[in-house]
């Protein structure tokens, strides 16, 4: 690149070596964690003075995924680190994205059951020309971290699982169980608990 200006960095790489945490070593962790921290890192001092700095990390690291402890590090050191930016008065966006429904590297390995658990857990597949409007709409936004994702916000709300905190605003109050437990008043109940 010698003679020829930079006016944007794009960081766009990433390695998954998936895991439950006991089975994370150090190399395993280093594997993922290098190609986005040190990365980004090596690019923010190189940069020099860009008119754009984005980077993509993944909704893993805003909402966790269950098995990617080491990635959805990594891309919340992303999202922080454009934050950093930011403050410091120099350009930054960062753009977790949520899953895409054309399967890429990252994406090969899930199958039917894996985009299933995906999809009951309100995180849906962006089309390309989907994903083209976000990335858009991201880059209009003076935000330094914007979340490009496709939510199912009633799956969300219906999950067994806690939503994630992140997105309680926009998902609202779950609906409340109405069996007869509930319908007893609380005194009465624990009254009527043996000693």
């Amino acid at each position: 690149l010698s003679g020829t200006p930079v006016t944007a960095v794009v960081h766009t790489a990433g390695v998954l070596d998936d895991g439950v945490l006991p089975a994370l070593t150090p190399e395993r962790l280093d594997t993922v964690l290098r190609p986005k921290v040190d990365a980004v890192l090596n690019l923010h001092e190189l940069a020099g003075d860009v008119s754009a700095f984005m980077v993509f990390s993944s909704l893993a690291g805003t909402l966790g995924t269950p098995g990617q402890a080491n990635y959805a590090a990594a891309n919340a050191y992303l999202d922080a680190f454009a934050g950093y930016r930011r403050a410091q008065g120099l350009p930054a966006v960062s753009l977790p994205w949520g899953l895409w429904q054309r399967t890429g590297a990252m994406t090969e390995d899930l199958g039917g059951a894996d985009r299933g658990r995906l999809a009951r857990g309100g995180v849906l597949p962006l089309a390309d020309e989907d994903g083209l409007e976000l990335l858009d709409a991201a880059l209009a936004l003076n935000e330094p971290v914007v979340v490009p994702a496709r939510l199912d916000l009633a799956a969300l709300r219906n999950a067994t699982a806690p939503v994630p905190p992140l997105l309680k605003a926009l998902v609202g109050g779950r609906p409340r169980r109405t069996d007869r437990a509930s319908a007893v008043p609380l005194a009465q109940r624990i009254a009527g608990l043996p000693e």
